[in-house]
Order: C-alpha cells, then sequence, then structure tokens
C-alpha cells in the first residue's frame, strides 16, 4: 500500500514537472537561435562599416553557404544533421538594409510553434512568425 502511494506521488509529481522541463529546453535552444541571428547581425555591422553597404549573403560574411544551420550549442552544422535546432539565412538584403531569419528544425520547430521563425532587421527590429509573446 505505501508503495502504490509513492508510486501515485511520482506520477503527480512527473506528470506536472515534465511539461516545464520542456518548455525549459525550448526556450534554451530559442536563446541558442537568437544568439546566432545576433552574431550574424554583428557581422553585418562590420562588413557595413568595411565597405560601407551590407553584405548580400551569409557566404560573404565568411559562413561556408548562404543558409547556416544551427546546433545545440550555437555552433555551426551540416545541413542535413540531426543536431540542428535553427536555419539561418538573409532576405531582403540590399546595401542599406537586411532581415536574418531563423527557422526552427526538426523538434524545435515541433515543440516551438508559439513563437516560430525569429527575425532581425539592420534597425534591430526584433520579430517572430508565431502569435506568442517574449519570444526574444
Amino acid at each position: 500500500m505505501e508503495l502504490m502511494i509513492v508510486v501515485a506521488i511520482i506520477a503527480i509529481i512527473a506528470a506536472v514537472s515534465y511539461p516545464s522541463y520542456t518548455q525549459f529546453i525550448v526556450r534554451a535552444k530559442r536563446a541558442t537561435g537568437t544568439s546566432m541571428l545576433l552574431q550574424v547581425a554583428d557581422r553585418q555591422q562590420q562588413f557595413f562599416m568595411d565597405n560601407k553597404r551590407y553584405a548580400a549573403s551569409l557566404a560573404s560574411l565568411g559562413f561556408a553557404s548562404d543558409t547556416i544551420m544551427v546546433g545545440d550549442e550555437g555552433q555551426v552544422v551540416a545541413d542535413g544533421d540531426e543536431d540542428r535546432i535553427y536555419g539561418l539565412g538573409m532576405t531582403n538584403t540590399t546595401a542599406i538594409s537586411y532581415t536574418i531569419t531563423a527557422t526552427p528544425q526538426l523538434k524545435q520547430a515541433e515543440n516551438d510553434t508559439r513563437c516560430g521563425n525569429l527575425t532581425l532587421t539592420d534597425a534591430g527590429t526584433k520579430g517572430h512568425s508565431g502569435s506568442g509573446e517574449n519570444c526574444w
């Protein structure tokens, strides 16, 4: 009888804590994505200072291609890597403006529908495609 009570208590605690834990993981991975967006924006600012215009592609900023994948720890990973959490690319790029977009990948895409794609513009405007709040 006592064992059943202990098992029931553990089950209740697990049922309450697991959703909180998964949301914590989603937010931590989102922070990695936003950090990478800021790193790309920093490279764009440096490129602008050196060339008096923004770079037209991520390759111009020193990345291996025009679309990069980011892993759990903020490292650039291969396109097919199972640990990728965000794919970054640039759109609306001109000599005086750009928009960087981080698109969730794999499990992050499944678990973070509240925020969706994260964006950052040359003016520092932060956005997201989902209906959630506090995505940045």
